[in-house]
């Protein structure tokens, strides 16, 4: 269907692993403007990485915000890379913390290893 969000995504990915970036990109952007939180994903990652477009971090993290605030989990923990990466220590916690409970495990990691490493960062009642 033409305006059906997931199989226009389904065919983004279809042409993504046949390596047709610029058709991948173009699927991604369609579905994602109907609404598909899986799509502005995949876009933040083309972005990042430079596949079928130049990178741009702007574009990047505007998809990565609409993924998260649309309750993508591993959106919501690259979001939180980013603030760490930038200096934004608490507020990558709490979108860490946010992902865990969205049961991203990758996030209760960060989030152990950072209770480890940064004295007081993450306590353990945030890991509970």
């Amino acid at each position: 269907e033409m305006n059906d969000p997931v199989a226009i995504f389904q065919e983004g990915g279809e042409q993504f692993i046949k390596g047709d970036y610029s058709s991948a990109f173009e699927l991604y952007t369609k579905a994602a403007e109907l609404g598909e939180l899986e799509a502005h994903y995949k876009l933040s990652l083309m972005y990042n990485l430079g596949y079928g477009v130049e990178k741009d971090e702007g574009k990047e993290m505007h998809h990565l915000e609409v993924a998260t605030i649309g309750g993508h989990p591993i959106a919501r923990h690259n979001l939180g890379c980013h603030e760490w990466n930038n200096g934004n220590k608490e507020r990558a916690a709490k979108h860490w913390i946010i992902a865990a409970t969205q049961g991203f495990g990758e996030s209760i990691k960060t989030l152990m290893d950072v209770f480890r490493e940064e004295d007081g960062m993450v306590s353990k009642d945030d890991l509970a």
